[in-house]
This record gives structure tokens, C-alpha cells and sequence, in this order.
């Protein structure tokens, strides 16, 4: 297990794609090299399974098959740490992430990332209800993921500080948009909870106030970046964190152009690193937007006109 010794999840964690082959089937071959790319890069932690993995679209077979290639390439890491594996698991049904959960833990991830419960709309009662059930009976440290632009529901700070208490509930990734409650949470969790971004334009804002890290959708294109990013934030290298953030917020702007994730596969697939492949309802990125990210592509430097003519 890649769970740090201070219970601490921190730095940067890449909210994984999954690649689809032309036919809509999972890529296993791109997914496996594609995570040991991440691996390399020196990315803190991976996150398959989540909203940037297509779950919705993702058979329970699909997910833990996907569950258990990450965690195999996490383990079979060199040269430092093991990088933590959360798993998303979350659901609009509690019996049903419970199970998940399980599966997840059974397949030997480090904790779950659990969405609210979407489209039923629980309200603070409930919403504390289901993740405790789940905190009690998944066998795994849960992670909080609130969004609500997502879910329709938000995890108020009283609510989530009530379950941050719970011994199994261990961290936030915090996708409100909204400060003071950002604030709030980091001022008085306690000791061992960790308040992580989820926007990559707020990572270095939920950083300076004293939050963990970022799970990350652009991360997986610059996986070495953004955990530099956080690692310069973490040692208080304010300039160094301001810099990498200054150099890269056209690509986190980019990557939200249209619905995640269908920007960052139309990036990764211009990297040479995925195909460009979604599950509908989504569908593959169009011109103009896609003249409008390969642009920002070129600006960042991740992809060069060179390279992209050669492909």
C-alpha cells in the first residue's frame, strides 16, 4: 500500500482518461502505457475511474479491469514512493458504491474517490448518511469529491467538517468553486484531513491557503508540471508555483473549452499518446474549438506545429 505514513494525501493526482479504441472498447495496451508515462513523469498520484474517465459510460467490469492496471503499474514503480491510487467508485446509490468500494479495495487501491450522489439531489442529512455507510462498510479511506456544477448538490463545510472527524474519511477534493467554504474547510479540519483542489485553475489558490494539492484533469498532459507545481507550493516557492501556474493557465482554460473530457483527449491524441475517442453522448472535439485548443497546444509547448505536421 502507497499510503503516506502522516495519512496525508498531497501533490498532484491525474484524474485518468481512459482511452477507447475506434470500436468504443477500453484500450488496455494506451491505458497501460499511458499510466506508466504518468508514472515516469514523477505524478504523486493516479485516479482512475472518475469523471475525466468516462465513468458513467463504464461497465462495473470495465472499471475494476481498469482499477487493477493502474495499480499494478503503481506498484511496479522505481526509483521512489509507489504513487497512491484512489479509486473512483462513487455512485448515486449507496448500496451500490459500497460494493464498488469493496471491489476497489479488493483490487488493492489505496482509497476511493466517492462522488455525491447525482440527479436524487440528497440533501446535508442524507449526503452525511451515505458517506458514512460507505466510510464504515467500503474497506477503503474515502475521499469526498464535491461538484456540484456536476451533481446538482453541495457538501456544505459544517457537513463535510461533521465527516472529516469520521476515522476512515480522509480527504476533499473540493470542486465548489466556491472560497469561503474552500477556506472554512482548510481553517478547521482536522489534523490529517487534506483539502485537495478540484479545478486546475484553483490549485495554487486552495495551495496558498493552505490546502494539499490538486486532483487534476490537466495533469494528463503535463504530469511533471503540475507536480511541480505542488511541490513548489508545499516548500513555500511561491515564485516557482506562480510561474509553472502563469505558464500553464491557458491549458487549464483549455481543457474546459467544452465538456470534460473531451478536450484533453483531443490533446492527448495530438500528443501521439491516445486516440481521439469518446463515449457517447459525447462526442470528438470540433473545429473551431479544436483549431482553438491546438493553438494553446502549441503556446504552452506541449505540442509542436512540427509534430503535429508529421502525425
Amino acid at each position: 500500500m502507497s499510503w503516506p505514513a502522516d495519512r496525508m494525501l498531497r501533490g498532484a493526482f491525474t484524474a485518468l482518461v481512459t482511452p477507447f479504441k475506434s470500436d468504443g472498447s477500453v484500450d488496455e495496451r494506451s491505458f497501460r502505457e499511458f499510466v506508466k508515462w504518468q508514472l515516469q513523469a514523477g505524478i504523486d498520484g493516479l485516479v482512475p475511474c472518475g469523471t475525466t474517465g468516462e465513468s458513467p459510460t463504464l461497465s462495473s467490469a470495465e472499471k475494476d479491469a481498469l482499477i487493477d492496471w493502474t495499480v499494478e503499474a503503481a506498484r511496479a514503480r522505481t526509483g521512489g514512493h509507489g504513487a497512491v491510487v484512489i479509486a473512483g467508485t462513487g455512485t448515486n446509490d449507496t448500496a451500490a458504491t459500497i460494493a464498488a468500494t469493496r471491489r476497489a479495495a479488493a483490487l488493492g487501491a489505496d482509497a476511493a474517490l466517492v462522488v455525491t450522489p447525482y440527479y436524487n439531489k440528497p440533501d446535508q442529512r442524507m449526503l452525511e448518511s451515505h458517506y458514512r455507510a460507505i466510510a464504515d462498510e467500503g474497506d477503503l479511506p474515502v475521499v469526498v469529491y464535491n461538484v456540484p456544477s456536476r451533481t446538482g448538490c453541495n457538501v456544505e463545510a459544517a457537513t463535510l467538517l461533521r465527516l472529516a472527524e469520521h476515522p476512515r474519511i480522509v480527504a476533499v477534493k473540493e470542486a465548489s468553486g466556491n472560497l469561503d467554504q474552500i477556506q472554512t474547510i482548510i481553517r478547521n479540519r482536522p489534523a490529517g484531513f487534506s483539502v485537495l483542489a478540484g479545478d486546475d485553475s484553483w490549485t495554487l489558490t486552495v495551495m496558498a491557503h493552505g490546502g494539499d494539492g490538486i486532483v487534476s484533469v490537466v495533469s494528463n498532459e503535463i504530469p511533471g508540471p503540475m507536480a511541480a507545481l505542488c511541490a513548489a507550493a508545499r516548500a513555500g516557492d511561491w515564485d516557482e508555483a506562480r510561474r509553472l501556474h502563469n505558464q500553464y493557465l491557458p491549458l487549464f482554460r483549455a481543457n474546459f473549452i467544452t465538456v470534460s473530457p473531451v478536450p484533453v483527449k483531443s490533446a492527448l491524441a495530438a500528443m501521439g499518446l491516445i486516440g481521439d475517442y469518446v463515449r457517447q453522448p459525447l462526442l470528438p472535439l470540433i473545429d473551431p474549438l479544436r483549431s482553438q485548443l491546438m493553438g494553446v497546444l502549441h503556446e504552452v509547448g506541449v505540442v509542436t506545429p512540427v509534430a503535429e505536421a508529421a502525425r
